[in-house]
């Protein structure tokens, strides 16, 4: 009888260990393939357009100043020398 419990607790681990087999290569074929890489990058695309308008909106300024400050020198650069 303790023959028989170990051969079936035995074939059930078996298949377990299969069908996580199968499953891994199933998901790493899944997860490699082209068409998932294209989903990915159409999902991310289109979740970063709905969001663009919404943050330019709020960071662009209307009217900027210079790009780069100009140069004032200080009287007290002239004591150091």
């Amino acid at each position: 009888m303790f023959a028989r419990i170990c051969q079936v607790a035995s074939l059930l681990s078996l298949s377990l260990t299969l069908s996580m087999l199968g499953g891994s290569y199933y998901a790493f074929r899944f997860v490699t393939s082209e068409q998932f890489k294209a989903r990915v990058m159409n999902e991310v695309l289109d979740n970063v357009q709905g969001l663009m308008p919404k943050m330019l909106d709020n960071t662009i300024p209307d009217m900027t100043g210079n790009t780069i400050p100009e140069y004032v020198p200080n009287s007290e650069w002239k004591l150091m020398k």
